[in-house]
């Protein structure tokens, strides 16, 4: 029987520091007695990853990585993790779900009963899970809020699911580990997909493939443009785990209609961005700041149901020097239900929120009428037709700025004008069928709403 082939084992772009020491060994070692033994680039990845300078702290005080969906990303995380609670370290675990910080905790759980780990100390509570092992180690698991993390200190901090890791998450978080002596954070996750709404993980990569950063490291299985879905050696060039975890006719078995999902889920393509579209990728980025801006105004919201079964929501508030800046919050599917969409509106108190889409937006007015949310608006199609034309004067006139979200990006540089009515009104529709274009229109809405809003003024006493 011929040897059996197995996927690319060193990254196909990465950046890692020189170094000449590292405990990954000893980390692969503390996994393998488990039972489990760790792939081969599982072990190189972590050797990066754990490289230590002469003075014994972290090479690399930031790494990310970047590994196509089934190949074992996770099990990094939890082998990082298991050597951080061998040698007493705070970690913090965070996630964009729910339900993916408590399968990691569920993970790591069994892996330190395997290796016969003590642990003094678990509470597997949704949302509160934690592990404490003897000697001190100790790990938290958390879903990320623009708060979360807030007073606490760590030494580690996880970033899964990174390509949902926003901007305001990340004020939030990555001061959490300064005060340790020898912090650490991991980013794992894949490329993102037309409907993430991170932006860190994406201007992470770019800066650190170019150079700019400092004590950084990357590593990613990937192709540099779309690529045959059907071409088998590109599947073993960026799934390292292909012939040992899976095999080519489980693969066989993903392809569908969708080329472009597969090259970003299985082949790791970032998206190079649509030059054709109504508004270019250029013209986009040209409004981008990679500086938060000062907030000055009222927030208003834009919630658009898809005729695809999905439900977005945007967001606009007025900024110091008079531009709107857009930001687009999640998008999701309406049988998920709607009460991320509530939990939102119950914290922000926005001044206005504008709900178009025949599938669900009278329900959604109901539904926070209930909770005692009284600013909604139904618009007409006059006013969709409004909406957008202001919109489009604000690409003109530079009025808009925004962080860059890559699935607004994605979006925005591949859509194109559609008509509405008979007298020159338009909306905007997607070039292609994975790209969900009730992002774009929710931003569209919320952009209007603040724009035709007057800013409130404050009255002032007038004293004799």
């Amino acid at each position: 029987m011929g040897e059996v082939r197995k996927g690319r084992q060193t990254p196909t772009q990465s950046v890692v520091l020189p170094y000449s020491s590292t405990y990954g060994a000893e980390a692969i070692d503390i996994y393998n007695s488990t039972g489990r033994t760790a792939q081969e680039w599982q072990g190189l990845l972590l050797s990066d990853i754990l490289a230590v300078n002469e003075e014994g702290l972290w090479v690399h005080t930031k790494f990310g990585y970047s590994v196509p969906r089934r190949n074992g990303k996770n099990e990094i995380v939890a082998i990082r993790e298991m050597y951080g609670l061998k040698k007493s370290e705070r970690i913090l675990h965070t996630a964009h779900r729910t339900t993916t910080t408590h399968s990691a905790w569920e993970r790591l759980s069994n892996l330190l009963k395997k290796a016969n780990i003590e642990v003094v100390s678990s509470y597997k509570a949704f949302g509160k899970e934690h592990l404490e092992v003897a000697g001190g180690g100790i790990i938290e698991f958390r879903t990320r809020t623009s708060k979360g993390g807030l007073g606490e200190g760590f030494d580690l901090l996880i970033i899964d699911e990174a390509q949902e890791y926003q901007d305001d998450q990340e004020s939030a978080l990555k001061y959490v580990v300064t005060d340790s002596k020898n912090p650490q954070t991991i980013f794992c996750g894949t490329p993102p997909t037309p409907v993430s709404s991170g932006t860190v993980f994406t201007k992470f990569r770019k800066a650190t493939l170019e150079g700019q950063t400092v004590n950084s490291g990357w590593a990613e299985w990937s192709v540099p443009e779309q690529t045959d879905i059907r071409d088998i050696d590109a599947w073993y060039e960026t799934n390292p785990s292909l012939g040992t975890v899976f095999t080519e006719r489980s693969v066989t078995d993903e392809i569908g209609s969708d080329p472009i999902d597969f090259n970003i889920q299985r082949l790791g393509l970032w998206i190079r961005y649509n030059q054709k579209s109504a508004i270019s990728a250029t013209e986009w980025n040209e409004l981008k700041t990679d500086i938060p801006p000062e907030l000055t105004g009222d927030l208003f919201v834009g919630i658009k149901y898809s005729k695809d079964g999905n439900a977005a929501m945007g967001v606009a508030s007025k900024t110091k020097d008079g531009k709107i800046f857009l930001e687009c919050i999640d998008c999701r599917e309406v049988r998920a239900g709607d009460t991320w969409i509530l939990a939102y509106l119950k914290n922000w108190k926005a001044r206005k929120v504008i709900i178009d889409g025949a599938s669900g937006q009278q329900l959604m007015e109901n539904e926070m009428k209930d909770c005692g949310i009284k600013n909604s608006h139904l618009p007409t199609v006059k006013e969709i037709i409004a909406a957008n034309a202001s919109f489009e004067q604000g690409l003109y006139q530079k009025n808009i700025i925004h962080s860059g979200q890559p699935s607004l990006v994605q979006v925005v540089s591949n859509c194109e004008k559609r008509t509405i009515g008979t007298n020159g009104g338009f909306g905007y529709k997607a070039m292609k069928e994975e790209m969900e274009i009730a992002l774009l229109d929710s931003i569209i809405l919320a952009y209007w709403a603040c724009s035709e809003t007057k800013t409130k003024k404050r009255k002032q006493r007038v004293s004799c």
